[in-house]
């Protein structure tokens, strides 16, 4: 059984089955999630470890809006660490305009649109490559683009972040039990309280700031 294949279980909690995969990949998610609601640097390398291993436990579960916005997810990672590391004056915690808040809206709804329709149809159009259809592409999507959002606004150390990651965490509590991804599910939940805490810590900071 290979290594990375979600059958090859790791633990059982509470007689659910824990891949290797999906151990690994929650348990430095938490991690790097944990450093982001305390503004620490080390969240972008724990970050990456988190991203390749859930890229490979998303394929394996038809969730294919969520495999490709590991992709993302690196990328971004690598400009944030990039981004927190290089700078000469330390960044501080700011929010974002009024009209800048209704631009994030707007790219939510059209985006959660536009990739909903494209992943499912992503096994008629690349067939060789997906031979199952998409589970749930448009809340699916939805996760995607808020997270897109939210990862640009962390690397700029934007307070708006957190609330996006509260609002996709929500759906993704819900979305992942559907799937019966339980432990991923629960990782969920305590992201969202990890998030609630960022929220709170970054508006602290900005209040003070």
């Amino acid at each position: 059984m290979h290594f990375f294949d979600i059958t090859n279980v790791a633990i059982a909690v509470m007689g659910y089955p824990v891949s290797y995969v999906e151990l690994i990949g929650t348990l430095f998610g938490l991690i790097s999630v944990f450093y982001a609601s305390r503004a620490n640097i080390v969240t972008w390398p724990t970050g990456i470890i988190n991203e390749l291993f859930l890229f490979i436990l998303f394929f394996q579960v038809q969730l294919y809006a969520d495999m490709f916005l590991q992709v993302y997810f690196f990328i971004v990672t690598i400009y944030g660490w990039y981004h927190w590391k290089t700078s000469t004056v330390e960044k501080k915690v700011s929010a974002t305009t009024g009209k800048g808040r209704l631009f994030l809206l707007a790219a939510a709804v059209l985006g959660t649109v536009a990739f909903g329709c494209l992943f499912r149809h992503i096994h008629i159009l690349l067939p060789a490559f997906f031979t199952t259809p998409a589970a749930y592409p448009f809340a699916d999507s939805f996760v995607m683009v808020l997270s897109i959002l939210a990862t640009v606004l962390l690397a700029r150390k934007k307070i708006e972040n957190w609330v996006l990651w509260i609002t996709g965490d929500v759906v993704c509590v819900v979305l992942y039990f559907k799937k019966e991804i339980y432990f991923l599910s629960l990782e969920y939940l305590i992201f969202l309280g990890l998030a609630s805490y960022g929220l709170y810590h970054w508006n602290k900071t900005l209040k003070h700031g």
